[in-house]
Formats: C-alpha cells, structure tokens, sequence
C-alpha cells in the first residue's frame, strides 16, 4: 500500500479556491493537468509502499500524535511552484503550526528538513512538456503559439488567500496511481485521527 498522512481543508476553503481558480483555468487551457478537489490535501508524512502489517505501527505513530496536538486553524495563501512544472498553494493562519504537525508525522530526518508546507492543484501536462521542450530544441526566431508561463500563474495567484477552516484531525492515506480523474492518483481514508491536545 502507498501510504501518506495528511490534512484535508474544508468543503468551503475547497470551493473558495475553485472560484479563484476559475479564470487561471480558463486562461491556461489543456496547459495544467488539475488535480480534482476533492482529492486536495496537504501531505504531513509520506510513507511510500508499505506492506500491509505497517498499518498498525504507523497507526499507533499518527495517534500518538493527534493525542499531543490540538487543533489549529490555517487557511491557503499565495502560491508557487516547483521546478515550474507543479502549481501549488501555500498555507496562512497558524502555519508554523502545520509545519510542526509535519515534523511529528515524518518518520525520515531528510523528509523533515525539506518539507514545505502546500497543497498541490495542478501540474503541467504531458503534452505540455513535450510542446516546450521541442519549442527549446528548435531554438528558431519563429513565433511559438502563446502559452502562459506557470510563472504568470503564481504570479496572479500570489495575493490568493483563502477562508480560514480548523485542523481538527490527521487522515491515513492509501494512494493508488493512475485511478483518479486524468489518470492522477485516486486517494482514499484508511483511517482518521481527531487532534486531542490542549
């Protein structure tokens, strides 16, 4: 099983950012493989495949956990992206709380000290790719047809920030890749840990 830990928002923080997003869709066309909101997530800890009699030890890790956590608020602010290839928001409210939530999720050193707190929405598709890397190649004085940059994107989305909402549990994630829509990965609960801390 590919298992992940992590904090989804809520049905309103969710349906405010597709409104902001509607115009960036628009905008970019075929251009971004977007990824299904109700798949949006923040990742606390990625496990990779794990067998399944790892279940219970990373059970008994992430209750352990919530037990010493209380619940906060964040919300989604401003955006970026990585190797200009994957679009994603960052978090505002209590971030500094999100980020000591991931630490305590990681079970790695090296995956906690290159964390970032985000929520992937889109990434640049296949095809995409193959047009600019071609476009590269050709290095010609010709005019490529106009594509926006993921640059312009960050940059629009940049003043983004999103309704508030309370993280109030940490999920287990199973992942399976290539059943979601556009052939993404298709996530589903494995387990729920509300957060108990005072």
């Amino acid at each position: 099983m590919r298992l992940f830990a992590a904090v989804y928002p809520t049905r309103t923080a969710r349906e405010h950012l597709c409104g902001a997003l509607r115009e960036v869709r628009e905008i970019t066309g075929t251009a971004l493989r977007w990824a299904d909101p109700e798949q949006w997530h923040v990742t606390l800890g990625f496990y990779g495949d794990q067998p399944e009699g790892a279940l219970p030890d990373l059970a008994e890790h992430l209750s352990g956990v919530a037990r010493e956590t209380a619940p906060f608020t964040s919300c989604l602010r401003g955006a970026g992206s990585f190797s200009g290839t994957t679009l994603w928001l960052g978090l505002g409210g209590q971030s500094d709380r999100m980020v000591d939530l991931m630490r305590a999720c990681s079970l790695h050193e090296e995956e906690r000290a290159r964390q970032r707190a985000h929520l992937t929405v889109a990434r640049m598709s296949r095809a995409e790719r193959t047009r600019k890397a071609r476009e590269q190649r050709r290095r010609s004085r010709t005019i490529a047809r106009p594509s926006p940059e993921l640059s312009d994107v960050v940059h629009a989305l940049s003043v983004y920030k999103g309704p508030e909402w309370t993280v109030s549990d940490i999920r287990l994630m199973a992942s399976v890749l290539g059943e979601g829509r556009g052939g993404g990965a298709l996530h589903h609960e494995v387990e729920r840990f509300p957060l108990r801390g005072r």
